[in-house]
């Protein structure tokens, strides 16, 4: 399986491509990463150094690329943070590429806006993308609740909002929704729900609550659901597996007190985790 991922990139620690690429590797794929940036760090420090780059590089990126003659051996597209509308232009540019060339390639949007308690962290401009052309564009999208409802104008409190919410992002394009980090009325305390849905149902993983603060968790578990159901062809299949590989990946974080996220020390998890939570249907 071969996965072009179009993510932000930083030398140190873990977040977008430095997050996603190694898990799907680690799953056994050939991963043909794109930066969007090259920072130093996350942003989350307050301090980093390094580029952005523009549509223009993710262009002639792609076109070196096609010009191997390889883009129709590409299974799907994976796109996370997008730093401007320019580069969500170029995104959606490769993804026709690749759909060009292999018409049964998917393409994977992680709508990257905001968070609850943060509000949108993006530049201006990009929820509006995210919600006119991208999200459309996208065979699967993976939202956290606060861009479920922002991207739907559906506030999700109840188990029932969440099920008119995903179904009204179903309704806009995606075939598969995935949502991370979701608590409603009906979530216990110590816990926290994701939720996916496809064409065969609505389903549920609750995990227990793991009290810690890291950057990049989102992006593995958009990249580890992605390549799940590209082999499995099912929401409850891929939201099992990917849950509990990030549980594990947060468990073993949270027991080294490290700030990073242990995507190296704990890539046991991606493939052989070490506590499964099975999907129920809701």
């Amino acid at each position: 399986m071969n996965i072009l991922s179009i993510q932000s990139h930083v030398a140190y620690g873990h977040v977008g491509n430095a997050s996603a690429v190694f898990p799907m590797q680690r799953l056994g794929v050939e991963v043909w990463p794109i930066h969007t940036v090259q920072f130093s760090n996350h942003t989350g420090y307050g301090a980093w150094k390094g580029q952005v780059f523009d549509g223009a590089t993710i262009d002639e990126l792609m076109a070196g690329i096609g010009e191997r003659g390889v883009l129709g051996k590409c299974d799907g597209v994976l796109s996370g943070y997008m730093g401007s509308a320019d580069i969500g232009h170029a995104i959606l540019s490769a993804v026709a590429k690749v759909r060009e060339a292999n018409p049964k390639a998917m393409y994977c949007c992680d709508p990257v806006i905001g968070d609850v308690g943060r509000g949108v962290f993006v530049r201006p401009g990009i929820p509006e993308f995210m919600r006119e052309q991208a999200v459309p564009a996208a065979d699967i999208v993976t939202p956290n609740q606060f861009e479920l409802e922002l991207l739907t104008d559906v506030e999700v409190r109840t188990l029932a909002d969440a099920h008119r919410a995903v179904e009204a992002l179903r309704d806009a394009g995606p075939k598969v929704v995935l949502v991370t980090s979701l608590i409603t009325n009906e979530t216990p305390d110590d816990s926290i729900d994701l939720m996916a849905a496809d064409g065969q149902g609505t389903y549920r993983v609750r995990t227990p609550k793991i009290d810690i603060n890291i950057n990049g968790a989102g992006d593995a578990i958009a990249a580890l659901f992605f390549v799940h159901y590209l082999r499995d062809g099912s929401a409850a299949s891929a939201l099992g597996k990917a849950a509990s590989s990030i549980y594990g990946l947060l468990k073993r974080t949270k027991e080294a007190g490290s700030r990073e996220i242990l995507t190296v020390a704990a890539q046991d998890e991606f493939v052989t985790p070490s506590q499964l939570f099975a999907p129920e249907v809701v």
